[in-house]
């Protein structure tokens, strides 16, 4: 069977589903779920150890299985649930405190990747994946500002991770691969684990406007050679990405009307 690829940085679609014309309504059920479970796990309606039952959440957000077992597959990339072994998921138990530290150590690695990367001259190959990730970055980011659909953080999640694991790999380090996988298994820690959930979508906007002004900076230190420059962009990228998530985790959490999916 074959599947196609939907903006979800993990989730993949049964290709006979988008031949019968159900791939976009299935596409847009995933990313309401996804966002509105993430929300609840940050919002800490749902604690550590909550076990997702299919039935349950289906009937409450109004799907059929199969769109909630792709956006519990997608959540549990990010993190935020574990998959247990007589099937199902449950949620992690993790703290801000523990999604600040795992991702300080990625951005220490990527970093490295980086400086690696612009020492020894970044491939042609690894230079059109940046520079389509970057013109995508552009795109989804227009379609916002002029759209009543607001941000699609599931495309650029997706898009993020190509980005991401395109230098990573560039910089020829096996074993600084293997680390990158292993922090990314941290809750949010991940490229694709953005923390968004709708609730503050002009907050969120920002902060993703910030990232792709790094992302174009980077490629720009990596064509000019600028290890040093280049390494501390990533490092520094990261950062913010630390900080944004705890802004928007934290603001989650004080919200006293616990919203459902906003634009």
């Amino acid at each position: 069977m074959g599947f196609q690829h939907i903006g979800c940085a993990h989730a993949i679609i049964p290709a006979g589903i988008w031949a019968r014309g159900q791939g976009v309504v299935l596409s847009s059920q995933i990313e309401r779920v996804t966002k509105e479970l993430r929300r609840r796990v940050l919002a800490a309606e749902l604690v550590p150890g909550d076990r997702i039952r299919e039935v349950q959440f289906a009937a409450e957000l109004g799907v059929s299985r199969t769109p909630l077992r792709l956006a519990l597959g997608q959540l549990a990339a990010e993190g935020l649930l574990e998959r247990l072994p007589t099937r199902g998921f449950r949620v992690r138990p993790f703290s801000l405190d523990d999604v600040t530290l795992a991702i300080d150590v990625r951005g220490t690695l990527e970093g490295m990747a980086a400086r690696l990367v612009a020492e020894a001259g970044p491939s042609p190959e690894l230079l059109a994946t940046l520079d389509a990730c970057v013109a995508e970055g552009r795109d989804i980011l227009a379609a916002a500002t002029h759209a009543d659909d607001g941000l699609d953080t599931s495309r650029w999640a997706a898009m993020n991770v190509r980005f991401h694991d395109a230098l990573v790999h560039a910089a020829g380090n096996p074993a600084l691969v293997s680390a990158v996988g292993h922090i990314a298994k941290n809750p949010m820690a991940a490229p694709g684990a953005l923390g968004t959930s709708g609730v503050q979508p002009l907050v969120e906007l920002a902060f993703l406007q910030r990232a792709q002004f790094d992302h174009e900076d980077l490629v720009r230190a990596l064509i000019d050679g600028e290890s040093s420059r280049a390494e501390s962009l990533m490092r520094e990228h990261a950062r913010r990405s630390r900080d944004n998530k705890r802004v928007l985790v934290q603001a989650l959490q004080q919200r006293g009307d616990t919203p459902g999916d906003a634009p």
